[in-house]
């Protein structure tokens, strides 16, 4: 009888200490995400990322939503939506104060660092006109030298309808004086500047807009085939100074791209709210993702791919997140 109630209570205890374990390593079993983003295709490699580590970590991941920016935000600060992966910071700063801002976002760290942006043209161009700042473009004949429309006016590759950067662009060309010389050509953006790459190759002048970690700088490379563009003097609806250390001026912020999720869903899930901290992409490596993007590889099933390579080739670092999250969760 003794033996018999001995091998019980050990059973018991083997059982608990199952559990606890399961729990430990699983934090998120029987819990929601869903995550949203553009319907920018290279932004889904660095959600996907996100949601392969919420899912490792017992989370129900639902399938990616995808709205323009600023219904993002307001279906997170609404709880409708958990989180996002690609807030641009601080670019997107107006959004998100108008969502709710820091009373109903939680967002901490930076997810990718050093994302560039701002105005270039071909350098064959550049070169023979002495052409290095946006501010040469008050002058009719360097604009008219870009007109693809026969309006007399140089025409910008520009920033699609309600993303941050059209806010900018906008600014800008008030700013520098630049309204009577140039237009800000606006539509889906990968189509617009595929036109633009298409021009490039028939030996014709260039000039727009364009940011990474995206695809366009792997094709018309920046220092060999174009050149950035300055500005006269820092100037944005931010306020901001955007002046480098090295005295360069460009436009624009460097930017980061961070993980914004609804305040209330982050501090009930003290894993995921460490997850979204601990998290960082280079930006090398997703520039390197859109370019197989860029290739064909753009359905949802070659971007899981390249996710899980990704995983695959920094299971070190992939594990790191999750240890620290785990740890959270205690």
């Amino acid at each position: 009888m003794m033996k018999t109630q001995v091998t019980l209570a050990g059973a018991i205890l083997a059982g608990s200490l199952s559990f606890h374990v399961v729990a430990e390593s699983m934090p998120g079993e029987g819990i929601s995400v869903q995550a949203v983003q553009s319907p920018i295709a290279e932004e889904t490699f660095q959600t996907m990322l996100v949601n392969e580590a919420l899912r490792e970590l017992g989370y129900d991941v639902k399938p990616i939503q995808e709205v323009d920016y600023s219904a993002g935000y307001t279906s997170i600060a609404n709880g409708d939506i958990t989180f996002m992966a690609t807030n641009w910071y601080p670019l997107h700063n107006t959004m998100y104060e108008n969502a709710g801002g820091d009373d109903v976002f939680y967002r901490q760290g930076h997810y990718i660092s050093g994302a560039a942006q701002g105005y270039l043209i071909d350098k064959k161009t550049a070169e023979a006109h002495g052409i290095d700042n946006i501010e040469d473009f008050q002058n009719p004949d360097i604009a008219r030298l870009f007109d693809t429309d026969g309006d007399g006016k140089a025409d910008l590759t520009g920033c699609q309808a309600g993303w941050g950067c059209e806010g900018v662009i906008e600014h800008q060309l008030d700013a520098f004086g630049l309204r009577e010389t140039v237009t800000h050509k606006q539509g889906q953006y990968a189509a617009i500047i595929s036109d633009t790459i298409t021009r490039y190759k028939n030996d014709e002048p260039i000039f727009y807009y364009t940011w990474t970690p995206y695809w366009v700088s792997g094709i018309l490379v920046p220092g060999r085939d174009v050149v950035w563009l300055e500005v006269p003097y820092s100037s944005n609806p931010n306020g901001t100074d955007t002046t480098l250390p090295n005295g360069r001026n460009y436009g624009f912020d460097i930017n980061s791209e961070r993980i914004v999720a609804n305040r209330e869903w982050v501090e009930a899930n003290p894993a995921a709210k460490k997850l979204f901290e601990v998290m960082t992409l280079s930006v090398n490596d997703v520039s390197a993702e859109n370019m197989q993007i860029r290739n064909g590889e753009d359905s949802q099933r070659a971007i899981m791919a390249h996710t899980k390579a990704w995983i695959e080739a920094n299971r070190s670092t992939f594990d790191s997140w999750l240890e620290q999250a785990r740890a959270a969760a205690n």
